[in-house]
């Protein structure tokens, strides 16, 4: 083997800082402890938050609308903090000590957490009819540890997907075409953690108790943190390569103060280092693309530049570091049109528990009664029975019809997502609208539930699971190979803000819809007694936005252009 081929080329090391070797690092041999820690992070956050509606109900005293907004709340912070840990991850100490330290951090709060349930004191006891009211100092420990919880899971989601991608090389056809599939395994090992949470997880927080419901979580974490670490000597890592938000606003100002210059015709009269290496630590150069022109201006060169020895970075950036602004800037429409997929994938751990909450709960003619929250079960079954029948069936039929090596574009997975979820709406809606006919039908008003069993559920679970393959997983995909090399973190953080900013206009919706709906003494769509409410107005509002929202996304896509790396990296 040429020495040349012994080690990768897209810039990677091992944990020495030496350039990795080809056979002896990454690939599928470094995956499964990266899948381990991300399988059981995911129960211990899926663990936690799938019965939290029902903490903040039962425990908190909080009502029906205020324990929604709550969960939400929290839910979109858990995807805004990844911005912080993408950003110290990309900018100084790297993917993988970020992952490790953030994960210390997570497992400290999940056990201040089981403590908050656990110790007399720190755990609400002041309870009547099944509901407790907390205290002041009580509601304090429970949302630092939450919260706590919330800032540690923002540094491991947008690295450790990156991460496992970053075990193949790009400039490997072989490891290229695997790394398609890793993004997919991914997201089933997710489901996997997810599976064991929404079932056994949460039957012991509703029979059994709290501090067990929270306690299990928190050793799951610590296993996390050591399934991790065992993988140390075989990762590949990808160099951090200094503030990427400096060199976004280095472009911005450079373009800004040559405002009045001209961009020359011929893109070869740009600035760029004279040889293949980019200026630009761990990344490859970018080739020089004609849209957004506007910015190329901070890489024309101009008398002052040229009387400097050494260019400065804010009056003159190279072309890989324009095409950087660029690649952003293409992405943010495309990122905006997730955020009303993410609202309508919210509502199963607040309106579809709800709802469950309402109707029949036993299984078949056994006096055993599944948590509402449990049936998000159906919804992990679903994402674990698509991901294989899409990664060995749909991808090799379609490669056969379009010719491209991942079967379908990640654009085209990611709008097929987006057209299914609005029949998980419909679904929803219809299933409401037939309950409440009930409870008009027998004046069962008052009734805690009606007869209707819980398991009519199940399709609109089934059909969010889906969705979730297509839309979810393309756009991991999406984001990791549309992003600046030295920008990976930065951008997986980016595509997981539309779950937070999804979660948070749910948030607002519910409170919009409840000061208009409540106007003149009206119970409005979503009382504490669905019964008396119309939840279903509020599916189909959310299955119309979900129709125009795949209009645009199909719109904004025919507009997208690709970005066109270059082999070679420093």
């Amino acid at each position: 083997m040429h020495e040349d081929d012994m080690y990768t080329k897209d810039g990677t090391v091992d944990f020495h800082g030496n350039p990795a070797k080809k056979k002896s690092s990454g690939t599928w041999r470094a995956c499964p402890f990266i899948l381990g820690n991300e399988c059981s992070e995911r129960l211990a956050y899926y663990g936690m938050s799938s019965n939290l509606v029902v903490y903040f109900k039962e425990k908190l005293g909080q009502h029906n609308a205020i324990a929604s907004k709550s969960v939400t709340n929290w839910s979109g912070t858990c995807y805004i903090t990844p911005l912080i840990g993408a950003f110290i991850a990309d900018a100084y100490i790297g993917r993988f000590w970020t992952i490790l330290c953030f994960s210390i951090l997570y497992a400290l709060g999940m056990t201040l957490l089981t403590l908050s349930a656990s110790i007399p004191g720190l755990k609400p006891e002041n309870c009547e009819d099944g509901i407790c009211h907390a205290t002041g100092t009580q509601l304090a420990v429970f949302f630092i540890a939450l919260y706590m919880v919330a800032l540690g899971t923002g540094g491991i989601k947008p690295c450790v997907s990156s991460f496992g991608a970053d075990q193949f090389d790009d400039s490997d056809e072989v490891e290229k075409k695997h790394k398609s599939s890793f993004f997919n395994w991914f997201y089933f090992s997710i489901n996997i953690g997810a599976l064991v949470a929404s079932s056994v997880l949460v039957w012991v927080q509703t029979n059994v108790n709290w501090q067990w419901g929270f306690g299990i979580p928190a050793v799951v974490m610590g296993i996390a943190v050591i399934s991790f670490f065992s993988g140390t000597r075989l990762y590949r890592h990808q160099k951090p390569s200094g503030s990427p938000l400096t060199r976004i606003c280095q472009v911005v100002v450079a373009s800004f103060r040559k405002m009045k210059v001209k961009v020359p015709e011929d893109s070869m009269l740009l600035y760029e280092t004279v040889d293949s290496k980019s200026a630009i630590v761990g990344s490859r150069k970018l080739e020089h693309t004609k849209d957004l022109s506007f910015f190329d201006k901070a890489a024309v060169i101009v008398p002052e530049d040229k009387a400097m020895e050494i260019p400065n970075p804010w009056r003159l950036c190279t072309v890989t570091q324009v095409e950087e602004l660029k690649a952003i800037i293409r992405l943010l429409p495309i990122w905006a049109t997730g955020i009303t997929f993410s609202t309508v994938y919210g509502q199963m751990g607040t309106l579809f528990v709800l709802q469950g909450l309402t109707m029949d709960a036993r299984v078949g003619n056994s006096n055993f009664q599944i948590p509402a929250a449990s049936l998000s079960i159906f919804d992990t079954l679903s994402v674990i029975f698509w991901v294989p029948v899409y990664d060995r069936i749909i991808v090799p039929v379609a490669r056969k019809f379009t010719g491209h090596k991942n079967g379908i574009t990640q654009l085209q997975r990611m709008g097929t997502g987006l057209f299914i979820s609005i029949f998980a709406m419909l679904s929803a809606g219809i299933l409401e609208l037939i309950r409440l006919k009930y409870v008009k039908r027998h004046n069962a008003y008052d009734e805690p539930n009606v007869p209707l069993s819980i398991f009519w559920q199940v399709p609109q679970y089934f059909i969010i699971g889906c969705a979730e393959v297509f839309t979810f997983i393309g756009q991991l995909e999406f984001f990791y190979e549309q992003a600046p090399d030295a920008m990976r973190s930065l951008c997986s953080a980016l595509s997981l803000t539309t779950v937070a900013l999804g979660n948070y206009l749910s948030s607002l919706m519910v409170t919009i819809v409840t000061d208009i709906s409540t106007k003149g003494g009206k119970p409005g769509w979503i009382p504490d007694n669905l019964n008396y409410g119309h939840i279903d107005y509020f599916y189909y509002m959310l299955a119309v936005l979900s129709a125009i929202n795949l209009i645009a996304f199909l719109l904004i896509s025919n507009w997208y252009t690709y970005k066109k790396p270059m082999q070679n990296v420093q």
